[in-house]
């Protein structure tokens, strides 16, 4: 009894031990992301070698399956597995798509044509503050068709690559991802704002595995 008793509690100490070694790992790896929608299979993003997909782990920064699919990796170590559309971002919601009022987009009396039209992903802002992103289906005389779904809802995910780095975080790369958490900087990890960032599989809302950083 008390042997069964020492085993659980040892058993449960070294998986917190697991967890708290998961946490704070700066990851990054490079893959090809396929999406699967009824049978069909079809390349929608590459995160190559030389500019990987990078992000610091327990942060929320990736898809929480995709991350939990990383962190045990070793450098060096493959991957080729599929999130489920309920793991990944969830259904398409017809009723996110909407009918946004021209006049929003307009400059000083004329429309921002340079950062909006049909099929630009735009960063948008509620009134509450929430941050999210909307892609452009139409421009009308007296409105803009905004798709407010994340690009992949509704569709499987399968993520082929390998891991290009894995170790423990350094203290300046979870600063800079803080800060970015609180709107002063890129953070992610990344090590330049123009690598890596842009890959929002991962949270991408507005990526993939990142979350756009994906």
């Amino acid at each position: 009894m008390l042997l069964s008793r020492l085993f659980r509690i040892f058993a449960h100490e070294n998986l917190f031990i697991i967890m708290e070694q998961n946490i704070n790992k700066y990851i990054a790896v490079a893959y090809q992301l396929y999406t699967i929608e009824n049978g069909n299979r079809e390349l929608v993003e590459e995160a190559p070698e030389e500019q990987p997909f990078q992000f610091i782990s327990g942060f929320g920064f990736a898809l929480e399956d995709f991350e939990k699919q990383m962190v045990g990796l070793e450098q060096g170590g493959k991957f080729d597995f599929t999130l489920t559309k309920e793991q990944a971002y969830g259904d398409f919601f017809p009723d996110r798509v909407v009918d946004v009022e021209r006049e929003i987009f307009t400059i000083n009396g004329h429309f921002d044509h340079e950062n909006v039209f049909t099929g630009a992903i735009l960063p948008l802002q509620n009134e509450e503050g929430q941050r999210f992103y909307g892609k452009v289906l139409e421009i009308a005389d007296d409105h803009v068709k905004i798709d407010l779904n994340h690009p992949l809802a509704g569709k499987e995910l399968n993520f082929v690559g390998h891991v290009v780095e894995t170790r423990e975080a350094t203290n300046e790369e979870i600063q800079s991802l803080l800060n970015h958490m609180s709107g002063e900087g890129c953070g992610c990890g990344c090590h330049d704002c123009g690598e890596g960032c842009d890959h929002d599989h991962h949270d991408h809302e507005g990526g993939c595995g990142c979350g756009h950083c994906h």
